[in-house]
């Protein structure tokens, strides 16, 4: 136990000044169990529907501090009366104690009695001295991820026993200040949980949108005209210009890999400079405006539009619309399902994943005759992206709001 003036957080409510008290996780009156054990998959006889079950988490269903019930497993409700730990109830911490270790979630709704497998384990706090909403925060930080993970007591796999877990050091704090915090925390987190669910949802409506424009059941007013098969060759140049990167004269220029693509997403991550990267293979030089397809394992759909100048790996094609065809629409077909199921049909081969030139000059695009009805659906799906963007920007700012004030107001 210790209560002196080092533990005291860097940013506090006003009207509280005293020192945090530290105790071991184990001290105080909180009620520890692990998942069920053994019970990591339901068997078959064991699983029930979404409707009529109850969910089963596993570290899957962890996500910053949220339990997440997509993909989990649901198993009947006579099985779940039947185990006798792993239920959970208002207010509990679950946490993967196998595995994922780390993540963590809180049950908010006092309506859930669901029920979690081996590797998850369940934190009940006894209220009067320690509030469930205030410790997950707490173990969320990175003061608290860190005891959490230097209690590993695994080897290939990750593991927290209980009796590891209990030596946690965790604040005892002043019940109003913890519930001026936990409160604090639930605000982000619920605009946290609604921003990805409006990222969700648009990243839903895009989906609808490509195949309601691609397929013509939907048209802009004013096209009426039916849409053409063209054979890619004819509409998409596919470069051969590939340069030596080692002669210093793209050093300052971008580097796009396949690991530098998100998939179904235009979105660039880690981008380095050729000179950072120290390429010494052959590259593919691209322009500002082309179109980078990964070849490698096309169905993780890997494909954007070049920012600006600069090289591309060898897993990868540089796309250049040709005559007949606009720049944003070619870019929107790779998206579609018809191109999607083509690639993967034509690429799962022995070894790695990979579609190759002549498979896709053999491909026949479907396009609108004419050039405006291309350019206006390109230019609406684009806005579409625009805005998943823009709220995928929100979600990293408010996660970034999270992540220092986790720093700030905890010891």
């Amino acid at each position: 136990m210790s209560k002196d003036a080092k533990n005291v957080p860097a940013l506090r409510f006003r009207g509280y000044s005293d020192a945090w008290e530290k105790r071991k996780l184990g001290e105080t009156n909180s009620y520890f169990t692990d998942g069920n054990y053994g019970e990591s998959y339901p068997k078959e006889s064991e699983l029930s529907d979404k409707e009529n079950g109850v969910p089963f988490l596993r570290g899957s269903n962890l996500r910053n501090g949220e339990l997440i019930e997509d993909n989990a497993n649901y198993i009947t409700k006579e099985k779940h009366a039947e185990l006798t730990s792993g239920h959970l109830v208002e207010d509990d911490i679950v946490l993967a104690v196998r595995g994922s270790l780390g993540a963590l979630g809180y049950v908010k709704d006092e309506n859930i009695d669901w029920n979690i497998n081996s590797q998850l384990a369940v934190i009940r706090t006894d209220k009067s001295e320690l509030s469930g909403k205030f410790l997950v925060q707490f173990l969320l930080s990175w003061r608290g991820q860190k005891e959490l993970l230097s209690r590993n007591t695994g080897t290939a796999l990750k593991q927290l026993p209980i009796k590891q877990l209990k030596d946690v050091p965790v604040p005892i704090v002043n019940l109003d200040e913890q519930k001026e915090i936990g409160a604090l925390f639930s605000s982000i987190d619920n605009l946290i949980a609604a921003t990805q669910r409006r990222i969700d949802a648009l990243e839903q409506a895009k989906k609808a949108l490509l195949q309601r424009l691609f397929d013509q059941s939907w048209r802009f007013k004013g096209y009426s005209d039916p849409w053409e098969k063209r054979k890619w060759s004819q509409l998409v140049g596919i470069s051969k210009n590939m340069v030596d990167p080692t002669t210093g004269k793209y050093d300052s220029l971008i580097h796009i890999g396949p690991g530098n693509i998100r998939s179904n997403s235009r979105e660039l991550v880690d981008l380095k400079t050729v000179k950072d990267e120290n390429l010494i293979s052959g590259k593919f030089h691209f322009d500002k405006g082309d179109i980078i397809y990964g070849k490698i394992n096309p169905q993780l759909a890997k494909y954007t539009i070049a920012p600006a100048e600069g090289l591309s790996s060898a897993d990868t094609y540089v796309l250049k619309p040709k005559s007949g065809i606009e720049r944003l629409f070619l870019y929107y077909t790779l998206g579609t399902n018809r191109f999607f199921k083509y690639t993967v049909s034509v690429s799962q081969r022995t070894g790695m994943p990979k579609i190759n030139r002549d498979e896709l000059n053999a491909y026949s695009l479907i396009i609108a005759p004419s050039l405006f009805e291309q350019k206006r659906i390109g230019l609406f799906l684009r806005k579409t992206d625009d805005l998943i963007a823009a709220t995928q920007s929100r979600l990293s700012s408010l996660e970034l709001l999270k992540k220092s004030l986790l720093q700030d107001l905890f010891i």
